[in-house]
């Protein structure tokens, strides 16, 4: 007699395809939201900027020239974005215990869809 696995109708797929889409869209756009991603920054863009104020040589002008970027106040942002290199602490807790959560999740959950196999599969131990 051969394996058969049990079968998954179509509404329990349906709802397993809608339920991940919307967790991996969510899992893309919440720090947007929250306002976690895009670390870039603008401190102190350069007043009156011209490419040699903000430390532009000659190639790197034709560079910008090539990404349609002739004037150099149109570069300034750019040019003086710096990365944001804040640390939190209340932000690495809250990671460190999502990461652990969804570990136990998945080993719990894994666990048991494993036993429930191997029971299906060759029976109970218990006689």
């Amino acid at each position: 007699m051969a394996y058969k696995p049990p079968t998954q109708g179509l509404a329990g797929q349906i709802f397993d395809v809608v339920t991940l889409l919307v967790l991996t869209v969510g899992a893309l756009y919440v720090p947007l939201y929250l306002g976690l991603a895009g670390a870039a920054k603008t401190p102190n863009p350069v007043e009156n900027p011209t490419w040699e104020a903000l430390g532009q040589n000659a190639t790197e002008q034709q560079q910008w020239a090539a990404l349609g970027f002739t004037d150099p106040a149109s570069a300034n942002d750019i040019v003086t974005a710096r990365f944001d290199y804040s640390f939190s602490w209340s932000a690495l807790a809250i990671m460190a215990i999502l990461v652990v959560g969804y570990f136990i999740l998945v080993v719990r959950l894994s666990d048991k869809e494993y036993r429930d196999v191997i029971e299906e599969r060759f029976g109970s131990k218990r006689k």
